[in-house]
């Protein structure tokens, strides 16, 4: 700020999984190396505090994979977003979601670019370069956009994390999944027709999912805050975690109902739905989900507009061992959290 540099920031959404990371690792690099004579320093930002890295276990371990330090990342609590831009030196590019936070409503007008793959919520201006694709990763966009470009920019180590975020995130394009498409498919082929060195499908997805499930040691505090992302309106501020464990297991958690006050009340969340996923040998996820709020009316609400959310989650109540907390087998397995969100954002 002192020296008015300006910045163009990279950055994924605050759950800050390994697709937000790496696109903003790959995006920002590629236009680091190809704008002409830019006067803007492109810095990718990783959208969670410094301390949380650790539990982004499946993250940790690509980029250590890859020889990525962590020394050289760059996080949300070590860069001043607010005061490059109110000095008027932030450009600001999202990658991996197109709504910011109402944190960082502020923000918004300095949004120049988005490349998302879910539905577009909001309209930007005609000055903010739009790439909203449904597709499996985001990665995948990034990655068509780097192909699309001067050739030589790509190298090993980018190709590399770029393979094993769209296998990750499509579940090692296994349609069973129900997440991989047709271009996803297509720039992992490109990817390793680029690089043939580049290690087998197979033993890059079971080490990235091995590393994600890895939540032996976590406290219930840290795998709700593992894959998190937060909604709100004037009144409320709903958590919304995605957690690696079945959830009868999750439940079960010794001093569960004690550590889910303690997260709400620590974070100021008025209430929480956990969303659980597990695969079989197959590659086939079983989901389930929790709604708890000390708050009657807002758990009531929540609950039910899941019950009626499209698409349809096909919702079986389970037992659940708390009456502030609502838990549910979810017959649609292919409903993400991702097509989840919108619904519960209009239900607030």
């Amino acid at each position: 700020i002192q020296q008015h540099q300006e910045i163009h920031v990279v950055m994924g959404n605050e759950a800050c999984d390994l697709d937000s990371t790496v696109s903003a690792l790959a995006l920002a690099y590629f236009l680091a190396q190809t704008s002409p004579a830019p006067k803007a320093a492109f810095v990718p930002v990783l959208n969670i505090p410094r301390a949380d890295f650790a539990l982004r276990t499946e993250t940790t371990f690509l980029l250590q994979d890859q020889g990525v330090p962590a020394a050289s990342l760059i996080f949300r609590d070590e860069i001043d977003l607010g005061g490059l831009h109110h000095a008027g030196l932030l450009s600001l590019t999202l990658v991996d979601h197109h709504i910011l936070p109402g944190a960082d409503a502020a923000l918004e007008e300095a949004v120049v670019e988005v490349l998302d793959h879910r539905p577009l919520e909001r309209d930007r201006g005609p000055l903010c370069q739009v790439t909203v694709e449904l597709v499996g990763s985001c990665a995948t966009l990034v990655t068509e956009r780097i192909l699309q470009g001067p050739p030589g920019v790509l190298d090993r180590t980018t190709a590399a994390l770029l393979h094993g975020t769209i296998l990750l995130d499509c579940i090692n394009l296994s349609p069973a999944a129900g997440k991989v498409t047709p271009r996803d498919v297509a720039c992992v082929s490109l990817l390793e027709e680029r690089f043939p060195e580049l290690p087998d499908r197979d033993a890059v997805f079971r080490a990235l999912q091995e590393a994600k499930f890895d939540v032996k040691g976590l406290t219930t505090e840290q795998m709700l805050r593992k894959d998190l992302k937060v909604i709100s309106n004037d009144e409320v501020v709903v958590a919304i975690s995605g957690v690696f464990e079945d959830l009868e297991k999750f439940l079960l958690r010794p001093g569960l109902l004690q550590d889910l006050e303690a997260f709400c009340q620590g974070h100021g969340y008025t209430g929480l739905v956990a969303m659980t996923v597990s695969f079989n040998e197959r590659h086939e996820p079983t989901r389930k989900l929790a709604v708890y709020s000390r708050q009657e009316p807002l758990r009531g609400m929540l609950c039910r507009a899941l019950e009626v959310t499209t698409p349809a989650l096909l919702l079986q109540p389970l037992p659940s061992p708390w009456p502030c907390v609502a838990a549910y087998a979810q017959g649609n397995a292919m409903a993400t959290r991702k097509k989840v969100l919108p619904t519960l954002r209009a239900a607030l």
